[in-house]
């Protein structure tokens, strides 16, 4: 079995300027520059068979031709009592949600399930330990919410393995697909 996903890398000036973000919130455990990227559609644990047949019909994902997207502000997963990770916005893209619905589509293609639900594309900065205090949060997004990227452009998508560690998560990538 092998924990697949496909994903968008950053730029290393993108993730350089991130980087700066990744401060001043006590019990955030911060991503590293080889973990930021742009989720596109996440399959699972899934066996080989299947792996192979969805690196396969990835490739009709990759159309299109290259288009740009930008980062635009910040934010937090979780509820009121238990957030659990900060972000970076996406800026609505509709060529990206179309290549995240192909990526999506790939995965019925060759058999795999996929969870159903609304795309909202975010890169995530920091998971939170349990105790991270609420205001801080509330304050640190607060002096990161105008955050805003020149244009990024997007020519081409990663397949990805992902192996969890008591470090984090480690990835990668197993095969490119040029937009």
């Amino acid at each position: 079995m092998i924990r697949l996903f496909t994903a968008l890398a950053l730029p290393d000036d993108v993730a350089e300027t991130l980087k700066r973000r990744q401060t001043g919130l006590p019990g955030a455990k911060w991503r590293s520059d080889e973990q930021l990227h742009i989720t596109l559609t996440f399959y699972g644990e899934i066996d080989e068979r299947r792996a192979d047949d969805l690196a396969v019909e990835l490739e009709r994902a990759a159309t299109g031709g290259p288009f740009d997207i930008a980062l635009a502000g910040v934010g937090a997963f979780g509820d009121g009592h238990s957030t659990q990770a900060v972000w970076a916005g996406v800026a609505p893209s509709e060529r990206l949600t179309v290549l995240a619905g192909r990526c999506r589509a790939a995965a019925e293609r060759a058999g795999i399930i996929v969870e159903r639900r609304d795309y909202r594309p975010h890169l995530t900065l920091a998971y939170l330990r349990p105790q991270a205090n609420p205001v801080r949060i509330g304050a640190w997004i607060a002096g990161h919410n105008l955050l805003h990227s020149p244009p990024i452009r997007i020519d081409r998508f990663g397949l990805y393995s992902s192996v969890l560690t008591h470090d984090g998560s480690r990835y990668e990538l197993e095969r490119e697909y040029v937009l």
